[in-house]
Formats: C-alpha cells, structure tokens, sequence
C-alpha cells in the first residue's frame, strides 16, 4: 500500500485545512511554517498560499500578502506563481493575475519560462470584456513561450472556450480539428460555439454544424451530458429543426439524464421557436421548479405566438409563487403587449416597473415601449420618449419606429428616424437599404439608383431573405429567386399554380413590396420567387396533406406574403406556420393569429 510522504500529513497543514482561519490565526500558522521548515518545501508552501488567496483571508489580508509567499519562498518556481495565479484569476482580480504573469514573463521566479500550466486560468479570466485583448497577446505569448507545438491538451481546451466567447467560430473549429481525442468539456466548448453563432438571424450554417458535430461526437467514445443535451436543443429550436428536436428530447429520457431547469428551459424555447406552443407547454407544466429563467421563456413563447392576454396569467401565476421578476420578464411581457395591441396594459407595466419591481427600466424596456407606441401609430408620444429617456437611443429604436411608419404611412418621421441612423452608424449597410426602401414606396427611382451606388461604392450588400422548411426530418433553405434545389422544375410549377389560384380569388399582389425600378409585371414575378413562397410551395408537393407547413424565415414577412398565404391556407386547407425575424404567423383558413398586427 503506497504511503503519503510525511509532509502532506503534517499536523500544521491539518490546522490550516481544518477549520475556517482568521488573519491572526493564519499568520500564526504562516509563523510556524517558517520556524518548522514547511516553508521550504513547494507543496505545503501551495496549500499556504492558495489559503491566503482564498476569500475571506484574501480580503482581510490583502492579496498582497498572498503574493509575498510567492517572492520570498525559498525556491519561488513557477508551479507556486500559478497557485497563485489561478487562485487570483478565479475570483476576479484579474488585473492582479495578469501582474503576477509578467512577473513571471520577467523571470522573477527559478523557472525559466512560463509552462502549460500558466495559461489555462488566464484565458478564462481573459474571456470577458474588458479583457478581450489581453487574451489574444497571452495566445501569442504562448505560441512563443511553448513554441505552438507543444500546447497540452488543457491549453487547447482553454485557448477553444476563450475564441468561443470571443465569437471567433473559424478559430474555435481550427483548434478543435488539432485535438486528436477532445474530451466533453472540449465537445460542450465547440457546440457552444456553434450554437451562439445560430443565434444570429443571418446565419443557419453554424446551426446545422452543430447537428453535425454532435452526430460525431455520438460516433466517439464519449457519452452527451445535460450541458451538451441543451447546446443541441437550443440548436434545434433556432433552425425551427423540430424533428431533431424531439429526438433530442427524446434522447434526454431515453438516457435518464436529468430534466433539470436548464434541461426544461431549453426545450420549452425548442418548441416554442418550433411553433409547437402546446407541447412547449406541456414541459413547462411537468417541470417540478420553475425559475425565473423558465417563466421568462414560456411567456416569450406566448407572446411570440399571439397569446398576448394569456401572457399577463402565466405572469401573475409566477408573481404569486414568489419567482422573482426580472428585467427580462419585463422586456418579455411589454412585448407581449406591443403583439397584441394593447397599449393601456403596456403603458401600466412600464410605468410602474420601478414602484412594483425595484426594476430601473433599461435600453431594451425603452425599445420595447417605443415599439408599443409605434404599431399604435401613437409617434408624437414615442418621439417624446427618445427626447426625454435618460439612455441614449440605439440603433433598435430608430429601426422599430421605422417599421411603425411604414404601417401607418408616416413618411416624415420615417425620414427623420433614418437620418438618425445613418448619423449614428454610418457604415451599416441596412441603413441605406431602409433609405432605398423609402425612395421605392414613393417611386423615387433616382434616389433610389443614388442610395443603390453608395452601396455599391461601400461594398455593402442586402441581406438576401432565406426560408427553411423541415420535411420528415430532412431541412431544406431556399433564398429568393432560388433554382438549386433538385426540385426546381417542379417547386416553379407549383408557384405558377398557387400564383393563378391567388388571381382566381381575387389576390393582386402589393408591388409596392418590389423595391427596384422593373416593369409592373415583372414586379409579380419577384414577389412570388420571395423564399417563404418557395417554402411553401414545396412543402406543398413534399408533405403529406394533413401536415402542417413549417417555414422559418431570417427576415420580416412582407406585406404581400402574408396576404398571399393567408389566401394559400384557404386555398389548399394547409395550416401554415411561419416564424419570422419577430414572431409567428399561423395562418388557417384564409386568418392570421396576428390578427394582421405585426
């Protein structure tokens, strides 16, 4: 039986470890170190320090007596200066850490040169803003220091958690590729990544590559747990993959893993971004706790779907179970509000946030009540708002009120609130696209040719509008005027079918829509080439006809398509299911449960 040296069993290290030290009592053990000899041997001379860098000593002591041990120990090394430092960089002092890093840089200490074990803390504490920077010039010290090569899986591991907080995807991936046998956190890292960038609107890539990488990662020797079970729900639910979803969910009790509030909270989103607000529902109801991150989600999932008036119960149910409120919630239901046009209810909630909930109303509660007032048509009060609101408005706003003018033909203040915008960014190209916009509805083609070459002499270009649509499993992404698919012939067909069936019930399409200067009809062929329209058409010829059609869009549902696929639900007794950059849209029998309101 293999016996513990001595030393790790000496009485003064049981003292230390044995009870919680006040700074008399630690200096009193640090005293007997010196006079015992301990203070000469490296590993009790760690368990000192990583005891004074610890709360509350560190902060009764000062770190700066931490740091002392370091200086004055017998034979400083650098395995002593990274207890240290990983100590410091794990409860936030991380300016302290990096300090004690250049030290070591500086060749303070025996060791010559910084080790693997340097840098792992370091880029952790380095992964949050303001600290960004510092990561990438540790990156390039490494490589310099451990000659790139050398890396050991731990820095690799943490070199691909820092790129992924940072949003660097391509990185994250080169890094991965380098590790022969990642590990599950390593596994959890790289689908994390992925799956914050599925978050943007503009990108379904990085959600399917996390289909993928889990696939790969079944195939390896190592098993899924929850944390990796979410990344992939949350996936799903973001590409509308509602199959794999469902597969995951199933996957989640089929392994017994736990359906903890984590677990729940992601599925209800799955299947809320999924437009199956029932099953969403059904999790929430069999979740036994629920926090506020879980409430906050199942009533985002109401809101999204219509059901503003069954948000304020979901609400008032979790205020009388005492879940706490926060500024999420807050956003969540004024939102909710906004979508369902009641403007009273929303203006009640605002006002009061700070009497009833102690909430100070943030940046995105101002955009939330903009948004309110705007789809009212109320702008004389929404401009008061910007005037007066202690924050300075952002991009959002101005964006949210422009697509109020719109609705309700308001030309001067859409003038105005773009002017804002391209003050306050002028380099973004959505800004000249909405200045075109405007030219177009009012058949300004020369502005609109000018704003065009502006573009062009940027170098900036539209976000072309992407549908995908899931049948049996399989999902298919079509971008307007698309004629890739291997069914092309036959999905343009169908849409000379649905274009004579919409004339036939009196459907004449909004060309006021097309924003290029092209003949009248030829603007009807563009607006039917729009990607839901190729989505659905389809889904049309691939489904069976009882199924309900699912079509997840990047972009805003334009004024004709939703008038158009109200009419094709009525048409072909097709429910129609579409999610959009804002919301959903369910459209059956020739309605919308927007009501027309969004």
């Amino acid at each position: 039986m293999k016996r513990s040296h001595p030393i790790c069993d000496h009485p003064i290290l049981l003292v230390l470890e044995a009870k919680t030290q006040t700074p008399a009592t630690f200096k009193q053990i640090h005293a007997q170190f010196i006079t015992s000899g301990l203070a000469l041997h490296t590993y009790p001379l760690s368990r000192l320090l990583l005891a004074a860098s610890l709360p509350p000593l560190s902060s009764a002591l000062g770190l700066s007596h931490a740091a002392s041990i370091v200086r004055r120990a017998f034979r400083p090394s650098a395995f002593l200066a990274n207890t240290l430092l990983s100590s410091l960089a794990a409860h936030g002092h991380t300016q302290l850490a990096l300090s004690l890093y250049s030290e070591l840089l500086l060749r303070r200490f025996d060791s010559p040169k910084p080790n693997n074990h340097t840098y792992p803390s370091l880029l952790k504490a380095c992964s949050q803003p303001p600290w960004l920077p510092h990561g990438l010039a540790l990156h390039a010290h490494l490589i310099k220091c451990l000659d790139g090569g050398a890396l050991d899986p731990f820095v690799r591991a943490a070199l691909l958690s820092f790129y992924s907080k940072c949003g660097k995807l391509a990185i994250c991936r080169h890094l991965f590729d380098q590790i022969s046998q990642p590990d599950l956190p390593t596994w959890n890292c790289i689908l994390a990544a992925y799956a914050r960038c599925c978050n943007n609107a503009e990108s379904n890539g990085s959600g399917m590559e996390t289909l993928f990488l889990f696939q790969r990662l079944q195939l390896s020797s190592t098993r899924p747990n929850e944390i990796t079970l979410v990344v992939l729900i949350s996936a799903c639910g973001d590409l509308g993959a509602l199959s794999q979803g469902m597969w995951a969910h199933a996957y989640v009790e089929r392994n017994d893993l736990v359906v903890n509030c984590f677990v729940g909270t992601a599925l209800i989103d799955m299947y809320s971004k999924c437009g199956r607000l029932d099953l969403a529902e059904q999790v929430f109801a069999g979740l036994p706790k629920k926090d506020t991150h879980c409430y906050n989600v199942m009533i985002h999932g109401l809101a999204i779907h219509g059901h503003g008036r069954r948000v304020f119960g979901l609400f008032d149910r979790m205020r009388s179970e005492g879940v706490v409120v926060d500024d999420v919630t807050l956003v969540v239901v004024i939102s909710a509000c906004a979508h369902a046009g009641l403007v009273d209810k929303g203006q009640q909630y605002f006002g009061r946030m700070q009497v009833d909930f102690g909430i100070v109303p943030k940046i995105e509660h101002y955009g939330c009540f903009l948004d309110l007032l705007g789809r009212a048509g109320r702008f004389e009060e929404a401009e008061e708002v910007i005037r007066q609101m202690p924050v300075k408005p952002n991009a959002v706003m101005y964006r949210t009120l422009l697509g109020a003018c719109r609705i309700h033909n308001k030309s001067e203040v859409r003038e105005r609130m773009i002017e804002n915008l391209i003050q306050l960014q002028p380099e973004h190209g959505g800004n000249y696209v909405l200045l075109s916009n405007m030219y177009a509805d009012t058949n300004r083609w020369d502005d609109v040719r000018r704003v065009r070459k502006v573009m062009k002499d940027k170098g900036i270009d539209k976000t072309p509008g992407s549908s995908l649509v899931e049948i049996d499993g399989a999902i298919h992404e079509f971008l307007m005027g698309d004629k890739t698919h291997p069914y092309s012939k036959q999905i343009y067909s169908m849409l000379d079918e649905m274009d004579k069936k919409l004339h036939e019930c009196g459907h004449r399409p909004s060309t006021k829509e097309v924003l290029f200067d092209v003949e009248e009809e030829d603007k009807e062929d563009v607006l039917s080439y729009h990607s839901e329209r190729l989505a659905i058409a389809f889904a049309l010829l691939a489904s069976a006809s009882s199924a309900p059609i699912r079509v997840i869009k990047n972009l805003r549902v334009c004024g004709d398509c939703h008038s158009a696929t109200k009419l094709i639900s009525w048409i072909y007794r097709r429910e129609i299911i579409v999610r959009d950059r804002n919301r959903f849209h369910h459209f059956s029998d020739g309605k919308c449960s927007c009501l027309d309101y969004w």
